[in-house]
């Protein structure tokens, strides 16, 4: 009973005495203690200002407002670290710097392991930034997905598409895979397949097949409209038909293909050109006597 009461005596003891020392250092910091904390506050103050500096310089040089952004995000976050190491320098805690920037390097290696996905789409949505191979309200294709640009973050990259759905693209994939994008070529070619009758006159369908075309709205003048014959078919020649059409939205492209095929029926039908239906020919191997019986 006297050993374990001597040893609780012990342990008040040594706690006392390191609260009082605890005590005693935390007093006489106290002046370094305030002047950390007005340090630290003066650099949070100055990473604003000189974010807002930044903010105002920069669209003078450049014009990319997504780079812009992320520019001044980091002179901001330095000039914080800058103060919170300077606060710890007044306190006394050179050690604790040294940890916080060993152990900084450490657990960035293991995030960069863990996290390397996230990473490479951050690192890709900061060149997309910066190179803008789209840009927002650009209509694009990747993979089996096309639709329009409607939001570019450092990570993910939303396309919305002609039937309403948001689609989420990681970055990498917007940076590494080919994709196209419609509204960088304001003008794309219309094709077109279309078989004949083989009793109609072939010059007479080129030349109605390209006055048809020629007429279409959003027509691109300068380039002539194009008619190739490519195969003899089963029940008709098959020809190709190329028209070239201004690309300035999302359904030009079908409008135009869509005026192109009521107008090549219209000026056939007008023509008396025939678009034959598919004609099959039945065998039967065993002969019918339709006399017996």
């Amino acid at each position: 009973m006297e050993f374990n009461l001597f040893n609780h005596e012990k342990m008040i003891s040594l706690l006392t005495e390191k609260l009082s020392l605890w005590y005693e250092a935390v007093i006489k910091n106290i002046p370094n203690l305030v002047v950390a904390f007005v340090v630290l506050i003066f650099f949070f103050y100055l990473g604003g200002v000189i974010r807002k500096g930044v903010n105002k310089v920069l669209p003078k040089i450049s014009y990319k407002r997504s780079v812009n952004n992320l520019v001044s995000s980091i002179v901001n976050i330095v000039v914080i670290l800058i103060g919170v190491f300077t606060a710890l320098e007044i306190m006394g805690l050179e050690k604790t710097v040294t940890s916080i920037l060993a152990g900084a390097g450490v657990i960035g290696i293991a995030l960069g392991f863990a996290f390397q996905e996230i990473a490479a789409n951050f690192v890709a949505g900061l060149l997309i930034a910066y190179r803008e191979p789209y840009q927002l309200g650009d209509i694009i294709e990747i993979d089996t997905i096309i639709g329009q640009v409607t939001n570019i973050e450092f990570r993910i990259t939303c396309v919305t598409t002609f039937q309403g759905l948001e689609v989420f693209i990681p970055n990498k994939d917007m940076f590494t895979k080919p994709f196209i994008n419609y509204t960088s070529t304001p003008r794309r070619r219309v094709d077109l397949a279309v078989g004949v009758s083989y009793r109609d006159d072939l010059d007479k369908v080129e030349q109605v097949t390209k006055d048809a075309l020629s007429s279409i709205n959003g027509r691109i003048d300068d380039i002539p409209v194009e008619v190739f014959f490519e195969e003899f078919g089963d029940s008709s020649i098959n020809l190709s038909a190329r028209v070239w059409v201004h690309y300035n939205n999302g359904n030009a492209y079908f409008q135009a293909r869509h005026e192109a095929v009521k107008t090549i029926k219209k000026f056939y039908d007008e023509n008396g050109i025939t678009i034959p239906f598919p004609i099959r020919t039945l065998e039967f191997g065993n002969s019918l006597d339709v006399n017996k019986g």
